[in-house]
């Protein structure tokens, strides 16, 4: 039985919990953690941060968690460090993921993440279980890195690796469209800008270090995401149009074929990712969705013991 929410008296509503998530300071004890870097099959590269319980409070054989960022994101992001230092303190080995071309793995890359990349996760999946073959591993994404998680999960089916033992998406865009829609109303339209100012500025410094056939021109600059992914992320990534993109790379089609055990959570109250893609979803009998009342985007602040 999954454990209920509740949202914290002093951050209701989903606009809170997403702010307050996005610009809660992050803890500063991971300065230790142990880098690896991760070939890629087409040469560029992602990064491995690995948190080691101290106190020698994890064996071989131990639980491993790799976690796995959203758009915009990287090992530092305050959900990615709560959710490492929650694990940590439990006596788990957690390798929290930059994808390509984001945190530490800035210029290891040529070609930009997107979200259909779940071929990068599991070269890191594969890497986690080389460094510790005898130990269970979970897979744990958010946002954009859970759409990952979910499609890697899908496309392996009943391939898995035995030593992965199940994963949790949190907030898992499944349906990219919809979401690309819905952060095109009302106030969310906050949340479109927020990431494109992002995307542009990152796209603005990978542009001048990439050879001219990897920079695709941004002058003038997108107005929103769907027009940023149509010049920037498809023809980058191989594909026809932003629609095309994501088509292709929405988890939604492929969640009736994983084989592991897997929580998706999803709240009503997102922003960003709307809710209506999970209840029409087809899920395998692997699978437990839980929508919470509350939660916004990435937020979960709630009372004590339930975030």
């Amino acid at each position: 039985m999954f454990p209920s929410f509740v949202p914290h008296p002093l951050v209701r509503g989903g606009h809170a919990q997403t702010v307050l998530g996005c610009y809660l300071p992050g803890l500063k004890w991971f300065a230790s953690a142990k880098q690896h870097k991760v070939p890629l099959p087409d040469g560029d590269q992602v990064v491995l941060h690995d948190d080691l319980p101290g106190n020698q409070r994890w064996q071989e054989g131990g639980r491993v968690v790799l976690l796995v960022h959203g758009l915009g994101g990287c090992h530092q992001s305050t959900y990615m460090q709560r959710t490492a230092a929650k694990l940590v303190s439990k006596g788990v080995r957690v390798f929290r993921m930059d994808l390509r071309d984001c945190g530490a793995g800035t210029g290891l890359a040529r070609l930009p993440v997107h979200a259909g990349r779940s071929e990068d996760v599991g070269a890191a999946l594969l890497h986690v279980m080389e460094c510790c073959p005898d130990s269970p591993v979970f897979l744990v994404g958010f946002s954009m890195g859970a759409n990952h998680v979910l499609k890697l999960l899908g496309e392996l089916g009943r391939q898995r690796p035995a030593n992965l033992a199940g994963a949790m998406a949190v907030a898992p865009p499944i349906d990219l469209i919809a979401c690309a829609q819905n952060m095109e109303t009302g106030l969310n339209k906050l949340y479109n800008r927020k990431f494109l100012r992002g995307l542009l500025r990152a796209a603005a410094v990978r542009n001048q270090r990439v050879p001219k056939e990897f920079a695709p021109p941004l002058d003038p600059p997108p107005r929103h995401l769907r027009e940023f992914d149509q010049r920037f992320t498809a023809p980058l990534g191989g594909f026809a149009s932003a629609e095309d993109y994501y088509e292709r790379s929405s988890a939604g089609p492929k969640l009736r074929n994983i084989a592991v055990p897997t929580v998706i959570v999803a709240a009503a109250d997102d922003p960003i990712v709307p809710v209506k893609p999970f209840e029409t979803a087809s899920y395998s009998s692997t699978t437990q969705l839980v929508i919470t009342p509350s939660g916004g985007h990435l937020g979960f602040f709630g009372t004590a013991g339930t975030d």
